[in-house]
C-alpha cells in the first residue's frame, strides 16, 4: 500500500525537473514542440501506469526520457511509412523529417539551446515566448506562470497554444540560428534564461524556496551563449549576474530549508570558484562593450559588489545605490526603483527610502508584489514602527505562494510585533 504515494511523488517530482530536457531531446526528433510536449505527456502517463506496479527505476529521468524518445521514433517511422505510401500512388509529399543532427558545424549540440532559441522565434509575441519557454524549460504551470506575470491563468494558455500553433503552422525550425536572425532573438532568449535561474532561485509557489535544477539549467545555458556568442556583452552580463547569484546558493536557506536573509547569511559558505567565474565573465563585458553598459551587465556589477564584500555592513551600499539609478535609466520598472529603495535605505538611512517606498505604492504591476510589503515592513520596523511592521510583514506573508517565505514573514511579524 505504501508504493502507490510513494510513486506518485517520485513520478510528479521527476517529471516537473526533468521535462524541460524530455521535451527538447524529443523536439529534435519531430521538430515541432507542440508534438514533442505530448510525447513528453504520454511519457509521464506511462511511469503512472507502470511505476506503482513495478517500482521506481534507478534513473527515472532516463526512463522518461527513454520512453519519450521510443514515442518519437515510432512517429517518426509511421509518418515515414505514410509518405511512402503516397509516394507509390503519385501523390508528392516533401521529405518525413530533416536528419536528427544538424550539418552546420557552427551549431551547438545542446537540445535545451535550440529550444530556448526555437520558442524565442520572433515569429512569436514577446508575451508567447516568455510563457511557452518558461512552460517547456521552466517546467512551470500555467498557474505560475500566470502568478509570475501578474495575468489571468486563462490568458496564459492561451497563449501557450497559439505560440506552439504558430510555430508548427510556420515550420519553425528547431535549430540555433546564425547572423542577423540569431542577434534579432538573442535579448528574448536573455530575458528567458533569467526568468528560468529567477524561479529556480526564488520559487514562485510550493515548499521550496530554491529549485536548483532550474538555476543550473539557465547557468549552463548562459555559459553556452557566451562560448557561442563571444562579442556579446549583454550575454557576458547575464553570465556574469548568474554566476553572483548562484554563489550564495548553499547559505541561503538553513538546513530545515528556511530562507536566510542577505543580511544573516554566512559569506564563508558562498562558492568562491562561482564568484572568480562572474568576476571574469564581468570583464568580459565590460571589455566588449563599446557603450554604456546594459542592463544585465549593471545587475552583475551590483552582484559583484555584494561578492567583493566581507560582510553586509561593510558592503559598498553607495556604489550600489549609484549602480540602481544607472539601471532605473537604462532599464525603468518599479522592481528596480524598490531595489534602489533598499540599497538607500542601506547608505542614507530608512527614512530617506521610505519615502521612494511610499511613492511605489500606487504602482500596479507592484499591486500584489509580496516584497513591495516587506520591504516597507522592514524599514518602519528600524523607524521604531512596530505596529505598523507587523501589519505590512502579514500583508507582505498573504500575498506570496511560497510556503518557506510565507514563513518567514510570519515570523518577522511576530518579532515586529
Amino acid at each position: 500500500m505504501e508504493a502507490q504515494p510513494t510513486a506518485a511523488h517520485a513520478i510528479e517530482t521527476v517529471f516537473r525537473l526533468e521535462s524541460p530536457r524530455v521535451v527538447a531531446g524529443v523536439a529534435r526528433i519531430v521538430r515541432d514542440v507542440g508534438i514533442a510536449e505530448e510525447l513528453a505527456q504520454d511519457a509521464l502517463v506511462a511511469a503512472l501506469e507502470r511505476w506503482p506496479r513495478d517500482g521506481v527505476p534507478d534513473n527515472p529521468g532516463a526512463w522518461l526520457m527513454a520512453t519519450a524518445r521510443h514515442r518519437a521514433v515510432d512517429l517518426v517511422r509511421r509518418r515515414e511509412t505514410y509518405a511512402r505510401k503516397l509516394a507509390e500512388i503519385g501523390r508528392n509529399l516533401p521529405a518525413a523529417t530533416p536528419p536528427l543532427e544538424p550539418a552546420d558545424p557552427e551549431d551547438i549540440d545542446d537540445d535545451l539551446l535550440r529550444l530556448v532559441f526555437t520558442t524565442c522565434h520572433p515569429a512569436l509575441s514577446p508575451e508567447a515566448r516568455i510563457a511557452l519557454t518558461l512552460r517547456l524549460l521552466g517546467g512551470l504551470s500555467t498557474a505560475e506562470i500566470a502568478r509570475a506575470h501578474l495575468v489571468p491563468e486563462a490568458t496564459v494558455a492561451q497563449r501557450i497554444v497559439r505560440a506552439k500553433r504558430t510555430l508548427a503552422t510556420r515550420n519553425v525550425a528547431f535549430e540555433v540560428p546564425y547572423g542577423p536572425d540569431r542577434e534579432a532573438r538573442l535579448g528574448s532568449v536573455l530575458d528567458v534564461i533569467y526568468l528560468i535561474f529567477n524561479e529556480g532561485y526564488a520559487a514562485t509557489a510550493g515548499d521550496d524556496l530554491l529549485r536548483p535544477g532550474l538555476c543550473e539549467d539557465a547557468l549552463r545555458l548562459a555559459r553556452l551563449l557566451s562560448g557561442l556568442m563571444p562579442k556579446e556583452p549583454e550575454v557576458h552580463g547575464l553570465t556574469a549576474l548568474l554566476e553572483f547569484q548562484a554563489s550564495r546558493t548553499a547559505a541561503r536557506t538553513a538546513p530545515d530549508g528556511t530562507p536566510v536573509l542577505l543580511k544573516d547569511q554566512n559569506r564563508r559558505r558562498w562558492n568562491r570558484m562561482l564568484i572568480a567565474r562572474g568576476i571574469r565573465a564581468l570583464a568580459r563585458a565590460d571589455a566588449t562593450a563599446t557603450g554604456a553598459p546594459g542592463p544585465y551587465a549593471l545587475q552583475a556589477a551590483i552582484a559583484a559588489c555584494h561578492a567583493h564584500a566581507y560582510s553586509y555592513a561593510e558592503t559598498d551600499w553607495r556604489a550600489i545605490a549609484t549602480l540602481y539609478t544607472l539601471l532605473a535609466a537604462r532599464a525603468p520598472s518599479p522592481v528596480v526603483e524598490l531595489n534602489r529603495a533598499v540599497a538607500v535605505s542601506m547608505a542614507e538611512g530608512p527614512a530617506e527610502a521610505l519615502e521612494l517606498v511610499e511613492a511605489l505604492a500606487g504602482e500596479p504591476a507592484l499591486r500584489d508584489y509580496h516584497l513591495l510589503p516587506s520591504v516597507r515592513a522592514d524599514l518602519l520596523a528600524r523607524l521604531g514602527r512596530p505596529a505598523e511592521a507587523r501589519t505590512e510583514f502579514e500583508r507582505a506573508a498573504s500575498l506570496t505562494r511560497n510556503e518557506r517565505e510565507r514563513a518567514l514573514l510570519l515570523r518577522r511579524a511576530a518579532e515586529a510585533g
